[in-house]
């Protein structure tokens, strides 16, 4: 089967996606009868350089993504992944001609069809008396042998337009700016790994990946690489990928010695996270920078793309002072991006967490009493909530994503850890502010969130007294913070359901003589019988209100652990008083 895509038809997809480039961006204008985009004020390009570059579509925002003051002039495309037309390519060169421009220089990827197509124009173009001349870009660094079609035209690229159209803004002549372009593309090597094939609309991915295998040394039509490796960690993968690109060995290496200074590129190629893309990022500058590299600007994002394919690519340009301001010129281009102009290296990336507030001394009296009953109550917490794990994300799994077992373990790893590390405080308030930090750090989603704001609030009226009166304070004021902050209500089949239910029984504690035992028991029996309860209700917080309620037959899973900790309180407490 042919992958799915989003497109009218499969013959038209290369003109849509150009025209709808230049739908939107007012700098451009297309070239009636060519799939060609230009400057919408080249006319205002008397007597400068003009740029021209273009390949295959596919590769968005590269071609088109670049046309723009301070880099192309204009961009011909062709099919997806299909070298453009002489036709449409001698036009262009015509149009910009006819603009009074100083002469054009072709910038093409080093491919066969390219090399062809965009020759052929030049020699009709120079026929007809127009000064045109054209540089071929090879940066690819993924063979150790060259053939005679030589290093493969990858995102390097982008850095020779930006390059060349800073010198051609700036006024330079036709024959220095190409002299001076051959000389930087020297300078860079480019290397992509991926994760998989793309596929041309109207047709099937070119190649296949094992579950754990990754592509190394790819080129950007979809072609399988040099070789295959294993799945790694992404530093693992960064650090191979530097080794094979500038290996001495190869015949394609780029050279970065210890003390250089490069423009790094992470190109995405289509179909990476932005997550997974600045996981690469940070491996790549630390591991330039270990091998005394200085990473004089990153450029992250997608520049060259080959559809979706889920892979990236690693672009090395050596620079200094001079090359470094061309990078850092002037350019409306609406792909290329807006680059601080500081060195990545040698400056400072983080600074000092503020200095948490100092915890009053504990004033409640009968410390290690105290303590050792807050342990007690923590570890059967705890020792509940794993025992629970498998029967949470099950009830999880119909409402959410089948992970409430998994967060609320994940809590009571946590504070079993913490409690091997030291006791904890007798106070109560200190106790839960402590356990309110711990989950929101360590607990994660919404639950933590909740726990945290519950724990925060119901600690402050504990602060001064720990009375029953207070404990009863305690629990309204984490039942109004979760209201206040998580929007649900009793009823809407959330945790609050288990928690507001206990809460409405602790009330019987702000009563004279009130006993600890028999009002905590109806709490807790009211808080399990809330938490089933909510298996049928209609929710209206939380995941589950955009599921339908007819495939909620089930107690809500964050209820029934609230129901659960609860529970687990009372029999401590119960098994102390015995």
């Amino acid at each position: 089967m042919t992958s799915k895509k989003l497109v009218n038809s499969v013959v038209d997809c290369a003109d849509d996606a150009l025209a709808g480039l230049v739908a939107c961006n007012p700098h451009l204008q297309l070239l009636q009868g060519h799939r060609v985009a230009l400057r919408s004020d080249l006319d205002s390009l008397k007597g400068r350089v003009a740029l021209l570059s273009g390949g295959g579509s596919g590769h968005e925002p590269a071609h088109a993504g670049f046309i723009g003051k301070g880099m192309l002039t204009g961009v011909v495309a062709g099919a997806v992944f299909a070298s453009p037309a002489v036709g449409s390519i001698l036009a262009a060169i015509r149009a910009v001609a006819q603009a009074g421009t100083a002469g054009t220089l072709l910038i093409v990827k080093n491919y066969t069809g390219d090399r062809l197509n965009f020759g052929l124009a030049r020699e009709q173009a120079q026929a007809e008396g127009i000064p045109v001349e054209m540089v071929v870009i090879g940066d690819d660094s993924a063979f150790t042998v060259l053939k005679k079609t030589g290093r493969r035209g990858l995102c390097g690229t982008v850095l020779i337009h930006k390059v060349a159209g800073a010198l051609a803004e700036a006024g330079m002549g036709l024959e220095e700016i190409t002299k001076r372009v051959s000389v930087v593309a020297k300078a860079m090597g480019t290397l992509g790994v991926s994760l998989s094939s793309c596929s041309v609309p109207g047709s099937k991915p070119t190649f296949e990946l094992a579950e754990d295998e990754v592509e190394l040394g790819l080129g950007i039509h979809g072609e399988a690489g040099v070789r295959r490796i294993k799945m790694a960690p992404a530093d693992e993968i960064v650090t191979l990928i530097l080794n094979h690109m500038t290996d001495t060995s190869s015949a394609s290496h780029v050279s970065v010695p210890p003390g250089s200074s490069v423009v790094l590129m992470v190109n995405n190629l289509g179909g990476l996270s932005f997550l997974e893309l600045g996981i690469i990022a940070d491996a790549a500058v630390r591991a330039l920078e270990g091998r005394g590299v200085k990473v004089a600007r990153a450029l992250v994002g997608t520049f060259m793309s080959a559809l979706e394919m889920p892979g990236v690519s690693l672009t090395l340009l050596l620079v200094d002072e001079p090359l470094l301001k061309l990078i850092d010129a002037e350019t409306n281009a609406a792909a290329w991006p807006n680059v601080a102009k500081i060195s990545v290296t040698g400056r400072k990336r983080s600074r000092a967490a503020p200095i948490e507030p100092q915890e009053a001394p504990d004033s409640t009296g009968a410390k290690g009493v105290a303590s050792k009953q807050m342990e007690l109550v923590l570890e059967r917490v705890c020792t509940t909530l794993l025992g629970l794990e498998e029967h949470l994300n099950a009830l999880d799994r119909a409402a959410g994503d089948g992970d409430c077992g998994t967060t609320h373990s994940r809590a009571a790893k946590a504070i079993q850890g913490w409690l091997k590390e030291c006791p904890p405080p007798a106070s109560p308030a200190q106790l839960l502010s402590k356990l309110s930090v711990l989950l929101l750090e360590k607990m994660g989603g919404s639950s933590g969130a909740l726990y945290g704001l519950f724990l925060t609030a119901a600690a402050q009226p504990l602060k001064t007294k720990t009375d029953l009166p207070a404990w009863s304070a305690a629990m309204d004021a984490g039942l109004e913070a979760m209201q206040k902050y998580g929007k649900a209500a009793p009823g809407d089949r959330t945790m609050l359901d288990s928690l507001w239910a206990a809460g409405q029984e602790l009330q019987a504690w702000k009563s004279p003589g009130a006993d600890l035992l028999p009002v905590l028991t109806k709490a807790v029996k009211s808080a399990e019988a809330a938490a089933e309860a909510t298996k049928n209700m209609e929710a209206g917080a939380g995941r589950a209100s955009y599921i339908s309620s007819a495939k909620l037959d089930q107690p809500d899973p964050g209820a029934v652990a609230a129901a659960a900790i609860l529970r687990a309180i009372l029999e401590v407490l119960q098994n102390r008083a015995a």
